[in-house]
């Protein structure tokens, strides 16, 4: 594994950023999930593949998150979008795009089509899970929960075994970043792998994307006992394998 860099891209925030520099036109972005990090087996497994077939590479930890400088609790969809695009243009500005969102991360992914929409060639969705922040989250609180996070404007909430500070401030802005209000007309190739017993994550967020996307090469994959991470062994061989196969119908 080759070691991170960090990239100052603001007078108070350095982002963590793992980079696989080639000669080649097209270049693998990453996004990781909601309080994720590049310390997990997709970043290190993708890498590794695209190192080993000479493919570029850029993944990157947003602000607030795994060692990245700034507090999570001050970010939200946008400024994490932001963080993204300011280190594809300081790194990777004229590649052409595999973009690859791991849950949060698709949405960050799809939010950047509005700036690079001529570079991305492809979009690999991983259980992605744009507008969560509403369907997922907000509307799953209970009214007393809501009143207090209006009230305080954060409310410790428990998923999946973490533990997470959830701000007012990020589910307002969340609302900002509405994805399923748009028609993509991007002719790209789309795929998106969903485990079947996800229980973080419906299918139906997925096919939902499908949907947006009205001239794209599409396919769902849904994975037969697969969880939300899709992280095991074989899950992240048919992640890789899907990968390879986008790189060489774009080469062909």
């Amino acid at each position: 594994m080759s070691k991170f860099k960090f990239i100052r891209i603001s007078k108070n925030k350095k982002i963590r950023y793992l980079l696989n520099s080639t000669s080649g036109d097209i270049c693998v972005l990453f996004l990781h999930g909601f309080k994720s990090d590049l310390e997990g087996d997709k970043p290190k497994t993708i890498f590794k593949f695209c190192k080993k077939n000479k493919i570029g590479f850029l993944a990157l930890e947003y602000s607030g998150h795994g060692k990245s400088y700034g507090n999570f609790e001050n970010g939200n969809i946008t400024t994490w979008t932001e963080d993204t695009k300011k280190i594809i243009k300081r790194k990777i500005k004229n590649k052409k795009l595999i973009v690859i969102g791991s849950s949060m991360g698709g949405w960050i992914g799809l939010n950047l089509f509005k700036v690079f929409k001529k570079n991305i060639l492809a979009f690999i969705g991983i259980a992605p899970a744009p507008e969560f922040l509403d369907r997922l989250m907000w509307k799953k609180f209970t009214n007393k929960v809501k009143k207090q996070l209006v009230k305080n404007k954060f409310h410790k909430f428990n998923h999946g075994g973490y533990e997470y500070n959830i701000t007012y401030n990020l589910i307002k802005d969340g609302r900002k970043n509405k994805i399923f209000n748009q028609i993509f007309n991007n002719k790209i190739f789309l795929t998106i792998l969903h485990g079947q017993k996800d229980d973080v994550v419906p299918i139906s967020i997925s096919r939902k994307i499908l949907k947006i996307f009205t001239k794209a090469k599409k396919k769902l994959i849904i994975i037969k006992r697969g969880d939300h991470s899709l992280s095991n062994k074989r899950n992240l061989k048919r992640i890789t394998n899907e990968i390879n196969f986008i790189y060489k119908k774009l080469n062909s």
